[in-house]
């Protein structure tokens, strides 16, 4: 078994999530003024080989991922490291004030996916061709989202995703879990995503955060409330349909 001391010992690309001190943000501007953003910049977060966030609409989780991605020197609206590609800046300015504990020897490549801009980035990627590239435009989204996995998650890297479920069936969910667990596997790469997404949540291996108003709390895929609640739909839909079907 390797260890820190092995030449072929490869720590992930960072190890962990802290509040520059030289860029404080303050706590009563958003999105600080979110509870696991604000958890984060006042106890730092350590991150393992593949990081998963859940929660509902709000909640924070994109604003994390997206702020570690921009921390990490890719695009937040999607791309590689450096990547330029911009649409309408409605990020949040949470990257800047983020600090990065890099692993020694990891890799400094990474790609961040965004399903809720891939359309744009499709276009991007069409007007400045840095390789052939197939039509993503002429396939599915979820055909086109894991044709762009399979073909941007290359080699050791920081891999990202937010909320990949929106373009994904139940089999392209599942086609993404054996993607993703292929790259931990090969060693030196990391995985952090968003996902409402039972399915992707169960990625073995994950350390999985329940992001709310409470913050963060790590919890079993089995104690996390949205597959409680999914397994009480399965049971019995109409106990949740009457609620909302007049």
């Amino acid at each position: 078994m390797s260890d820190d001391s092995s030449p072929t010992f490869v720590r992930q690309p960072i190890r962990g999530v802290n509040e520059h001190p030289d860029s404080p943000l303050p706590r009563d501007r958003w999105p600080a003024t979110l509870a696991p953003v604000r958890s984060v910049l006042d106890h730092g977060l350590e991150l393992g080989p593949i990081t998963v966030f859940v929660g509902e609409n709000g909640s924070g989780k994109s604003t994390l991922v997206e702020g570690i991605a921009g921390a990490y020197g890719m695009g937040v609206e999607g791309g590689s490291t450096g990547s330029r590609h911009s649409t309408r800046a409605t990020e949040s300015p949470l990257w800047e004030s983020l600090r990065l504990s890099r692993g020694i020897g990891g890799s400094k490549r990474g790609y961040f996916l965004r399903a809720e801009t891939m359309h744009s980035f499709y276009t991007y990627l069409e007007q400045n061709p840095g390789r052939p590239e197939p039509r993503f435009h002429e396939m599915s989204h979820g055909e086109s989202f894991l044709e762009l996995v399979l073909s941007r998650f290359k080699g050791r890297g920081l891999w990202m995703l937010d909320e990949p479920e929106s373009a994904l069936s139940f089999q392209g969910c599942l086609a993404l879990v054996g993607a993703l667990a292929d790259k931990i596997a090969e060693g030196g790469s990391q995985v952090i995503l968003s996902t409402h997404s039972p399915v992707l949540a169960a990625i073995p291996g994950a350390t999985i955060y329940e992001v709310g108003e409470w913050g963060l709390r790590p919890s079993p895929w089995s104690d996390l409330g949205l597959v409680t609640n999914y397994k009480l739909f399965f049971d019995d839909p109409q106990r949740f349909l009457r609620h909302v079907v007049g």
